[in-house]
């Protein structure tokens, strides 16, 4: 037996015991009309599926993102690796148990990062865009430093959406300056900033910080539509002229690209069009890093849903 070993040294038929969080939870009936749990865990190092048959409770989903104490083995259904879990319970008050090894955390200086990302809003030349910035990152500066930018998709883990928004602006700064004759870096750079900022409200956070769903005003609104709101009601405070609060709210609504990706607005100016390519491309850079991070050399993955492909690791 095993104790917390971590998921990406898992082998198959290891037998295990140890505490990793609650990724999923799913409660299902078999043929047989039993009840099982379907679901996974993770640690800092990864995710897996895990089954726990004959079992009704009382874990469940309502318990996604909590820390939980497994016995179990590891087996290999359809060429993936899962746990058989033998025993499962919360983690309790009395329990010790390293948080550092189970949270996986943004692979940079958050320090750093947020210095970076502060000069590039302080070289935003026109000043209406770098006042709505500013008030934007006064705003959010608290959550903005530790939250995940998604719940699995992409920069899932704490300081997530730091990450992607400092590598964005600095590919951003960067077209800005190729595209010089067709792109106003002003904006492109407020719109970078401000467009992820309303994952904030979007995401319902676990006590460890990591998603674990959406709320009530995420689902309903969103954050493209809860950013361009926020953009809009600043604008109103600072008297932006209007062109330019639109034009803001414009690069949030339609940073998705496509309604079918979630966008609000088709892209429609050079900004914006740039942008939802510039998100596109940190994201997917990221989705392949996590994914070829658990591949050998000659490798393909399975079908990763994000990317509708599978990719190779040579």
């Amino acid at each position: 037996m095993e104790y917390n070993k971590a998921i990406n040294s898992l082998n198959a038929g290891d037998n295990i015991e140890g505490f990793y969080i609650l990724k999923s939870a799913y409660s299902k009936i078999a043929g047989n009309g039993r009840p099982f749990l379907n679901g996974s865990v993770s640690d800092k190092t990864g995710v897996i599926d895990i089954k726990v048959w004959d079992y009704s409770g009382p874990v469940n989903n309502a318990d996604e993102g909590k820390v939980v104490k497994i016995r179990g083995s590891v087996t290999e259904f359809r060429g993936a690796l899962q746990l058989t879990i033998e025993k499962i319970r919360l983690a309790s008050s009395n329990d010790r148990y390293d948080i550092s090894a189970l949270v996986p955390v943004a692979p940079i200086d958050a320090d750093s990062m947020l210095k970076d990302i502060t000069e590039i809003i302080g070289s935003i030349s026109d000043p209406d865009y770098k006042a709505v910035c500013l008030e934007l990152l006064k705003r959010h500066k608290e959550h903005f430093y530790s939250i995940p930018a998604a719940k699995s998709v992409h920069h899932s883990f704490i300081g997530g959406l730091l990450m992607h928004t400092g590598n964005m602006l600095k590919l951003a700064d960067f077209l800005s300056d190729l595209y010089a004759d067709t792109v106003d870096r002003s904006l492109l750079l407020a719109g970078t900033f401000a467009h992820d900022l309303q994952k904030e409200s979007e995401f319902a956070l676990s006590q460890l910080g990591l998603v674990t769903d959406y709320t009530v005003k995420g689902q309903l609104l969103g954050h493209l539509v809860m950013g361009a709101q926020e953009i809009a009601e600043i604008s109103a405070l600072l008297t932006i002229p209007e062109d330019k609060s639109v034009l803001l709210q414009h690069m949030v609504l339609s940073h998705h690209g496509e309604p079918e990706y979630g966008a609000a607005v088709k892209p429609v100016c050079a900004e914006s069009e740039l942008l939802s390519y510039i998100d596109m491309i940190d994201s997917h850079m990221e989705i392949y890093k996590e994914n070829l991070d658990g591949l050998s050399p000659g490798e393909f993955s399975g079908r990763i849903f994000a990317l509708d492909k599978r990719i190779y690791r040579h």
